[in-house]
Formats: C-alpha cells, structure tokens, sequence
C-alpha cells in the first residue's frame, strides 16, 4: 500500500503540535462549530482535458465559466491558544467549459466536492483580532460530464477522479464575543480533474464560528483589607484614695477639640485577574469596576506620594505573550484609576511583572499540561498587586 507523502507529513507534525500544546498557552481547550459561504475560482486546465479526451493540441477555441458559490461545513477542538484540529464537508461549486475541435464541439461540467482535516494556527494582534494560517489533506472527488457532437467514440461521458492531496489558507479571525467568532480567508486546493490532470480551485470566504461553553471564569475580587490598629486596652481602675475637703472651684480656660484622626492608608492591595477582566482580555469588566471604586474610596482625603500597580501572570503559556498581557492589565488598571477615581496620573506608575513573581510555590502546582486543576491551583499568581507609599 502507497502511503500519501503530504498526509504522512501532515500526521507527524499533528502529534508533535498535540503533544507540545501546553507550553503554549493558558487558554482553556474547547470545541467549536461553524459554517462557511463564499466564492470559488478554478484554475483546472481545460484545455488539457479536452486535448487528453480528443487528442493532443484537437482544440482551436474555449470557452470558460470557472466561478462559482463554495461552502463548506465544519467542526474543531482548540488545543491551545495558537493550535487547533479542524474538519469537516467541502463543496467548491459546478464549473463549466466549451471547446471547439476540428471533430466537433466538447461541452465539460465538474463539479468538486470532499472532506478536509487541517491543523489552524492562530496568532492573536489584539484582544479582538488574530492572523490564521492552516495546512491540511483534503480528499476530493471530481465528477465530469462531458457532451457534443465530439464525444463518442470510446469517450466516457461521465468519469470522476478521487485523490486525496494539499489544501493551504490564510485569513484573519475577529471575536465578537467569547462565543461568536467571524473569520475571513483565503484556501487553496489541490485536485485531479476527471481525466488525470491536475489544477487548482481557490477560494475566497466569509465564516461564522461558535465555539461551545467557551466563558471567562466568574470568580471573586480577592482583596487584602487595609490594616487598622488594634484599640488600646482599658487602663486599670484606680485605687480608691481617702476623701479630702473638695478644693473651691477653679475656672479652666477653654480646651480646643482634638482634631480627626488621619484615615489609615491601605498599605497593599491585591486584586485576582480573574474578577477584573473578561477571558484573556485586558478590558476591565464591572465586578473589577467595582473593587477598583472601593480602593479609590479608601484612598480619598489621604496624602500619599506614589501608587505601584503591577500585573502578574502565572506560568502557563510564552513568557512573551505572559509579559505583554501582564502590562496591558497593568495599564488598564492605572488609566481606570486616573480616567475614573480621579487619581493624580503623576503619582500612579504601572508595570508588568509577566510570571516573574509567583505567590504559589512549584511544589504546590506541579505539572506543565493546562488541565482545569492546575489552572485553579495557580490562580493566586494571576493578580494586579497596588502598593501605596504615604506622603512623608
């Protein structure tokens, strides 16, 4: 038995992306589903099907219609946040052709429909939009229909050619939502058309994707509450002193109030990444809104010369990706603070800490495979830490 070279290439790059998809990510894995619409363009040669049909060079004129309506139906497992495994039913139109031949006329009609499996890489620009690229196998049959006052004489009508071969693409893909992807792309395919030459058929189309129960986790702000200082124990009650004649009574000068105490300055606070923003996003959402206004509140009538606030992430997924996410956190936060609770811009700096600064220790969170246990396991490490320095 012959073994494809493209899909035992294919196969083996397929594993060893599986098996490394850890070490690329802290995006949960989950299914998804999706249809896609648009149009294709053959680039079948005719004439050297109809040159293949009534001889070589038999035909002195054509005639093209080489667009069509292409769609296709497919499903997916997202590995990672740069990897996933999709498949699913191709149908790339009807193309028609005619030629003239010193025998007669040849009328052609092929219509290309199969199943693909590729492998879909992503590469996120921003929170909203990502570059894709993907290489797959696809298995294509290819029916023809040939008629015409040239056909007979040993021609077959209506041959269909199957071959499994290469399909490429590129696109982008842009998140409406955690649950509502759109993707624009660019395919090619790879196909023998009915009599044994090869060509391609491009398309151009437009695709909706659902992925299933793909949702930001929901958890509490973890918040370290501001130090206040113990009240002073009662003083002992004192001992009773024999009575004396009460002295005349004295006039005192008035005595000034004692002024308010200072508000006690949070010294540090601590706020999971997981409450203030959405699905690997860096837009605050409104539970973080929240525990940001009460910060802010506790910070208004102090005096204080400098506020830090530094993001950190844990340690699943590049160090690069981990670095930049940690510092738009870290950002977002300083521009709520200032935009919002009207915080002195000057006094608030913001940095990135990546998984530089973890709070769990390694043999607490053992393992690098993103599994949902150790995802919990370090979810203390993924935070926004804001110390606040007191005037001097």
């Amino acid at each position: 038995m012959k073994t494809n070279p493209a899909l035992r290439l294919l196969s083996i790059a397929g594993i060893g992306l599986v098996m490394t998809q850890a070490a690329w990510s802290q995006e949960d894995s989950y299914y998804y589903g999706g249809l896609s619409v648009g149009q294709s363009h053959s680039a079948l040669d005719e004439q050297a099907t109809s040159n293949s049909l009534l001889g070589a060079y038999a035909t002195s004129s054509m005639g093209h219609e080489q667009q069509d309506t292409a769609y296709r139906l497919f499903g997916g497992y997202q590995l990672n946040r740069n990897i996933a495994i999709e498949g699913g039913y191709f149908n790339l139109g009807k193309f028609s052709y005619s030629a003239n031949a010193p025998s007669g006329t040849l009328n052609g009609k092929y219509e290309v429909e199969g199943i693909h499996l590729d492998l879909v890489g992503t590469a996120p620009l921003t929170d909203k939009f990502a570059l894709l690229g993907r290489l797959g196998i696809q298995y294509a049959n290819t029916r023809d229909a040939f008629n015409g006052t040239a056909v007979g004489g040993g021609i077959n009508a209506s041959p269909n050619e199957r071959e499994t071969n290469l399909k490429v693409g590129v696109g982008m893909q842009y998140a409406f939502t955690p649950n509502v992807l759109l993707r624009g792309e660019a395919e090619r395919y790879r196909l023998k058309d009915g009599v044994g030459n090869h060509g391609d058929v491009n398309v151009f189309s437009m695709s909706l994707v659902f992925p299933f129960g793909r949702q930001a986790r929901e958890r509490v702000a973890t918040v370290s509450p501001a130090y206040v200082a113990p009240a002073p124990a009662p003083s002992p009650a004192p001992t009773p002193m024999p009575m004396e004649p009460a002295p005349a009574p004295v006039a005192l000068a008035p005595v000034a109030p004692m002024p308010p105490p200072a508000p006690v300055l949070p010294k540090r606070m601590q706020f999971s990444a997981d409450s203030l923003f959405g699905f690997d996003q860096s837009g605050i959402r409104p539970d973080g809104r929240a525990a940001l206004d009460t910060f802010s509140q506790e910070l208004k009538g102090s005096s204080y010369s400098q506020v830090r606030v530094e993001g950190n992430t844990d340690r699943l997924g590049s160090s690069d990706y981990n670095q930049k996410l940690s510092q738009r956190r870290a950002d977002a936060v300083k521009q709520y603070l200032v935009t919002t609770s009207g915080l002195d811009a000057a006094k608030v700096s913001a940095i990135g800490r990546g998984e530089t600064n973890p709070v769990t220790k390694p043999e607490d969170c053992k393992g690098n495979k993103t599994t949902p246990a150790l995802i919990t396991c370090l979810q203390p490490d993924r935070r926004v830490d804001v110390e606040v320095e007191a005037q001097r």
